[in-house]
Formats: structure tokens, C-alpha cells, sequence
């Protein structure tokens, strides 16, 4: 714990003057509600009694400290408001920089594993409960232990039996306020939980908002939202009577505290052990006695969830990458693309058996290679381990005779360019995404791009051209002309290495005959794996390989392959035959 609490307070160091001044404000505002009680108990015990032009002049100069104290705490107050959320917000901005720089190193394997729902709970509320710990904790701490210890000290030295009535309500209402504060804190839980449930529901209802309404099934939907709806009232139910509970109970209890030091000091003035003007310091000084209590109950209840926030948080932060650059890696700047598998095997680190065993392949710079084989064999495995999204278990990938592992990750994977099937673009504009190819890329390469592709004609086609918004995962484009967009990215990075993973598997025939003319444009001169689902993505390969669960089963042109009558004519015959 020692080490955890190191890490969280060292968030601290870059605002410590905001830490300092937030703190030191905090202490003066704590300071003057204690004193302004006592500037009051002396008018009504001394000033009063002075001569009339006397404590005319006293009351006026009083009254002025009064309201320059008043003043005093009106800025110290803003201060913690205002600069501390401030100091609060720039801390949590930066863990959730190290978080978000973090999740950019994590590879596939992290990913395969994690939901992203989870995920971005890390950065979201844990994150806000943590800043909320960092920022109201110290300065609710410290005004609390001043208000309790300076109202006890202060009504011990006025009167000890009166503050001995007073000072009894306060174990009682921490205990209150400890067991109904918990209570309540579980009930929260289960309301996010349940709000979890309903954002879930409509997510995926408005995700498949189409199946929904190909199936009018808007009732059915609506049955589902109103079971969840319900279950979070429920709990609603359940947290707001305790809340209630809580507020009510603490409410009676301080007006307790008024109620049993106005009586017995009512019965101590009788018997003349208690003047009146200390009485009414009493009466003053309750809330400032019982408030903290409240604070402190908080001040556990933030400690609590940002502690464990922050544990969650360093979970993920010692969630080391398993693909990174060795300390000795070599930066690449040029490829020519010849690319060599050596008794290559993998498995997934969750799994026993190997997807891929023994594989030994040579491919040459401008080769173009097609990957056939039944679903699950490794073919889109195979590729990933070119640009390492996943490490080889066993054998090395060479790229130029240089392994794979030798070479810095950004500089090996700049050399490689990927058309997936499942084409996935980012909320904004068309000119945008294209560049995402290559950032630094200048409006006109990025057009020459999309010609390239066959995408600037249904580009130009729009009102807003390239400014054309695409909407959240280019939903407002259709398969063929997301699949151009990516391929013109692709054409935009200019990489020697192109990796085709079944591209035009999901598309029409139309869209794939104008989605494979601009791979083909794509493919030229460049070292090319293709992972075949159909007949045209195959016809122009050099060399086809068959995979299997043994490895690789053959290998060659299609026609020596056909002419084998083996396991790739079988494959053909069934899966690759024109329609």
C-alpha cells in the first residue's frame, strides 16, 4: 500500500504550489468560521457592557474584522472551489494520458481478452473518483480535523461540562453516518450496475436497429428496455430510502445537539454555572462541529472508491506489452520486401495447441501470394505475424534477412499496409480518413490517393466532396466505397508489404470487381499476402499456399495446384467456383 500511495501522491509534484495554496487557503477558511464565533461571545460578554460611545466604537470596528473575515472566507472558499477541481481536472488529465498511452501499447493479445465496456471504465469514472480523492480528500481532512479539534479545545476552555453534552451526540451520529453512509454506498452501486444493464440493452438495440426494424420487433425491444427501466427504479427505490434515511437522520441529530446544549445550559444558567453569552457560543459553534463528521464520513467513502480506482488503474499500468522494441533494435528506414518465415509456430498464450506449426516459407520482394485453407487454420494468423501484432511462439520471421524482433515495431510496421475485410473508419471526414494513411500527407497526395483507389468519383459525388462527413464508422458510406477509402489509405502510406485479409469477401459482385481492379493498382511492385475467399482474389497470384492444421499442404500456381488434384482442387471446386 505504502508504494501505491507513493504513485498517487507523486500526481501531486507537477501542481505542488496549486497543491500548497489550495491547502493553505483551506486552513485559513477552517480557521475563520472558529474565530468569528469567538469575536461574537466577546461583543455579547464584554462590548456590551462598555460605555455607549465606547462600544459604539468597538461594534463598528467588530463589525468591520467581521466582515472582512466574511470576505476573507468568500475568496478562501472560491479558491478550493474554483483552483482545486482545477488542480483536481489536471491531475486526472494526466493519468488519463498515462492510461490512453498506455492502452496505444498493449497488443492484440491484451485486447482478445478485455471488453471494451471495461476499458474505458478505467478511463472514465475510475479516473473521476480518483481526482475527486486527490482533490477533496487533503483539504476535507484538514478542515475537518481544525473545525473538531478547534471547536473542542475552544468550548473545553468556555465551559467543560457544556461541551462535554455537546461533544457526546458526536460518536453516536459517526456511527449513524458510517453504517447508513455504506448502506447507501452499496445502493449506488447496484443503481450503476443497473444503469450498466440499460445502456448495454440500448446500445445493442440501436446498433441493430435495422434487424429490429426488419423484424418489427419494436415491441419486443420495448418489453426488454422496460424490464431493465424497472429494475433500475427498483433500485432507485432502495438507494433514495436510505439516502433519506441518512440526510433525515443527521438532520435530527444536529438539531439534537442544539436541543440538548440549549437545555442543559438553560439548567446550568439556573444554578449560575453557565452565562448566557456562552450559551449562545455554543449554539454557534454546533455546526461546526458536526458538519465535519459529515466530511469525514465522505472523506472515507471518497477514499474508498478512489483508492480502489487507482488500484484498477495501476492494474492496467503494470500490464506490461508483450511485443516491444528490444533495447538493441535497429531503426529501418528502407524495405525491399523479401520476407521468410523459419519453423515458425504459434499459439495463443491461453491455449495448449499450436495454430500454426513448423512453418517455413520464402517470398520474394514483389511476389504476389495468395493464402487458401479451411476457416480456423491460421491464414489471417500467419499475416499477423509480419507487422508482429502477435509474437511467434517458436522460429523467427525475417524481413531482408533481418529478424523481425531486430527491428523498431513503428519502423516494421510503416512498411506494411493492411486491407481487412472488416474496414474500420473513424468519425469525421473523408479527407481525414484517407490521411490517417499518412498524417503529414498534404490535401493534393491525399486526392491522388483516392484516385488511385477508384474512390474519387463517389467522392466527388457528394455535395461536400472530400469534407463529406462519414458519420460514426462511415455508416453513411456503403461497403464497396469503404473498402476503396481504406485501400486509398493504404495507396497513401505507399508501403513495399501489403497484406489483403479476405477484402472483398463481404461486397456485391459490382463493388468487388471495382474494389479488386484498385488492389490490383494497389498490389503492383509491392510484396503481397492475400488471403483468398473468392476466385478473382486468386487468379493473379504468383504462388498459392495451402493451409491445413499441419501447416502448409501445397504450394504453387493454380494451374500446377489443379493439376495435383489434391486438397487445393477440392478447396476450388467447393469454395472458390464462380457463381
Amino acid at each position: 500500500m505504502k508504494e501505491k500511495l507513493k504513485k498517487l501522491f507523486a500526481y501531486y509534484t507537477p501542481y505542488k504550489l496549486l497543491f500548497y495554496s489550495d491547502m493553505f487557503f483551506a486552513v485559513i477558511g477552517a480557521i475563520i468560521t472558529l474565530i468569528i464565533p469567538l469575536i461574537i461571545r466577546y461583543i455579547t460578554n464584554e462590548v456590551v457592557y462598555f460605555e455607549p460611545a465606547q462600544a459604539r466604537g468597538s461594534i463598528l470596528t467588530l463589525g468591520a474584522v467581521l466582515v472582512g473575515l466574511v470576505l476573507i472566507e468568500i475568496f478562501c472558499n472560491f479558491y478550493i472551489a474554483y483552483y482545486g477541481h482545477i488542480m483536481g481536472a489536471m491531475m486526472e488529465a494526466d493519468m488519463r494520458r498515462d492510461i490512453f498511452g498506455h492502452y496505444q501499447k498493449l497488443t492484440f493479445a491484451f485486447y482478445d481478452n478485455q471488453k471494451v465496456g471495461h476499458l474505458l471504465s478505467r478511463i472514465t469514472s475510475d479516473l473521476f473518483d480518483i481526482s475527486e480523492l486527490l482533490h477533496h480528500g487533503p483539504e476535507d481532512l484538514v478542515i475537518s480535523i481544525i473545525k473538531i479539534a478547534g471547536s473542542f479545545v475552544i468550548l473545553f476552555m468556555v465551559n467543560v461540562r457544556l461541551a462535554l453534552v455537546a461533544f457526546a451526540f458526536i460518536p453516536v451520529m459517526a456511527v449513524f453516518a458510517f453504517y447508513f453512509n455504506g448502506k447507501m454506498k452499496r445502493a449506488f452501486k447496484r443503481n450503476r450496475e443497473k444503469i450498466a444493464d440499460i445502456n448495454s440493452q440500448i446500445e445493442d438495440s440501436l446498433a441493430g436497429i435495422r434487424v429490429v426494424k426488419s423484424f418489427a420487433n419494436e415491441k419486443e425491444e420495448m418489453k426488454k428496455f422496460k424490464a431493465g427501466n424497472d429494475n433500475f427504479v427498483a433500485a432507485k427505490k432502495i438507494s433514495y430510502r436510505y439516502m433519506g434515511i441518512y440526510n433525515s437522520g443527521l438532520g435530527a441529530m444536529t438539531t439534537l445537539v442544539t436541543v440538548g446544549v440549549l437545555v442543559s445550559g438553560v439548567l446550568m444558567m439556573l444554578n449560575g454555572s453557565v452565562a448566557l453569552t456562552d450559551l449562545i457560543t455554543f449554539i454557534l459553534y454546533i455546526t461546526n462541529f458536526t458538519d465535519p463528521v459529515k466530511k469525514l464520513v465522505t472523506f472515507t467513502e471518497q477514499f474508498q472508491n478512489g483508492y480502489s480506482g487507482f488500484e484498477r488503474f495501476l492494474e492496467i499500468l503494470s500490464i506490461a506489452p508483450d511485443i516491444a522494441d528490444r533495447p538493441d533494435a535497429v531503426s529501418v528506414d528502407k524495405v525491399k520486401g523479401d520476407i521468410e518465415f523459419r519453423d515458425v509456430s504459434f499459439r495463443y498464450e491461453d491455449q495448449t495447441d499450436a495454430v500454426l506449426h513448423g512453418i517455413n516459407l520464402k517470398v520474394k520482394a514483389g511476389e504476389y501470394i495468395a493464402l487458401v485453407g479451411p476457416s480456423g487454420v491460421g491464414k489471417t494468423t500467419l499475416c499477423s505475424l509480419i507487422p508482429r501484432f502477435y509474437e511467434v511462439s517458436e522460429g523467427a520471421v525475417y524481413i531482408d534477412e533481418t529478424d523481425i524482433r531486430d527491428m523498431k515495431l513503428n519502423d516494421l510496421r510503416n512498411h506494411i499496409g493492411i486491407v481487412q475485410q472488416d474496414v474500420y473508419l473513424f468519425a469525421g471526414t473523408i479527407m481525414d480518413n484517407i490521411r490517417y494513411g499518412r498524417p503529414e500527407a498534404a490535401d493534393e497526395e491525399v486526392i491522388r490517393a483516392a484516385k488511385a483507389a477508384n474512390a474519387h468519383e463517389f467522392i466527388m459525388s457528394f455535395p461536400e466532396g472530400y469534407h463529406t462527413d462519414i458519420g460514426q464508422r462511415g455508416v453513411k458510406l456503403s461497403g464497396g466505397q469503404k473498402q476503396r477509402l481504406s485501400i486509398a489509405r493504404v495507396f497513401l502510406k505507399n508501403p513495399p508489404i501489403l497484406i489483403f485479409d479476405e477484402a472483398t469477401s463481404a461486397l456485391d459482385n459490382e463493388s468487388e470487381r471495382i474494389v479488386q481492379h484498385s488492389l490490383e493498382s494497389l498490389a503492383k511492385n509491392r510484396t503481397t499476402f492475400v488471403i483468398a475467399h473468392r476466385l478473382t482474389t486468386i487468379r493473379n497470384a504468383g504462388k498459392i499456399l495451402v493451409l491445413t492444421e499441419n501447416g502448409i499442404a501445397e504450394q504453387g500456381s493454380h494451374k500446377e495446384l489443379m493439376a495435383k488434384k489434391g486438397i487445393y482442387e477440392t478447396l476450388y471446386n467447393t469454395n472458390f467456383e464462380p457463381l
